[in-house]
């Protein structure tokens, strides 16, 4: 599904991305570890075409990213820091105004139930902009499957979430892991990780310094594996 080789990313002569090889297969789960600076957040962005990398190849679904552009972005869902969302616009207008991007049918009715399936049925018409964090999060998370991706690509999904939007979110990435989706997930929730996710990769200064299945969903695993690797910690 996702396949890169060499892949680098420089910028004002700093080298984010160092030479980054990595495959992944449809319909995985996969976190993206590292601590701050380590190029976490750029790879993501090279796959969801927002930044072209310094040299390298990336192919997606059998086509390549340079050659490829638009195609590419039909089969992503991409949710950032921010939410995308225009904040007067109501969840059900922004929904129905991406959906139509994308050419949804019935976008309405998918509309409304995507905002029931993150819990906002009772603000369906209030505007964004008087939402809270954890709120907007939600519609964001509605807005990046609208169209049902193929692949989503998430920055930090869990941040400004309560428990119970946690656990929606995680509903939905497995729900989506059902109809096939694939999914990376740059994250610092380790628990979060260790639950939804099949496979890990920890980054640090721009390369992968590790990639391991994860098994029974073992947080203790994970902790010590990225441990060892970011922290020197054996």
């Amino acid at each position: 599904m996702i396949e890169i080789k060499k892949l680098t990313k420089q910028a004002d002569n700093k080298l984010i991305l160092r030479s980054v090889d990595l495959s992944i297969k449809k319909g995985e789960t996969v976190a993206i570890l590292g601590p701050n600076g380590a190029g976490k957040s750029t790879l993501l962005k090279v796959l969801a075409t927002l930044i072209k990398p310094t040299s390298g190849q990336v192919v997606i679904n059998g086509l390549d990213l340079k050659k490829n552009a638009i195609s590419i972005k039909k089969l992503l869902g991409y949710l950032p820091h921010s939410s995308l969302l225009y904040d007067h616009y109501s969840p059900l207008e922004n929904l129905i105004f991406f959906g139509n991007i994308y050419g949804v049918n019935k976008v309405e009715e998918k509309a409304i139930k995507l905002v029931k399936d993150v819990g906002l049925s009772f603000f369906l018409n209030e505007p964004v902009k008087n939402f809270s964090r954890g709120m907007i999060q939600r519609i964001a998370i509605a807005r990046a499957i609208v169209h049902d991706p193929e692949i989503l690509l998430l920055d930090e999904p869990h941040t400004g979430l309560d428990q119970g939007a946690i656990s929606i979110l995680n509903n939905v990435i497995l729900s989506m892991k059902e109809k096939g989706a694939t999914t990376l997930m740059v994250t610092h929730d380790f628990k979060q990780a260790a639950e939804i996710c099949d496979r890990i990769i920890i980054v640090k200064n721009g390369k992968i310094v590790d990639d391991f299945v994860i098994e029974d969903h073992n947080l203790t695993f994970v902790s010590e594996k990225y441990e060892l690797q970011v922290e020197g910690i054996s």
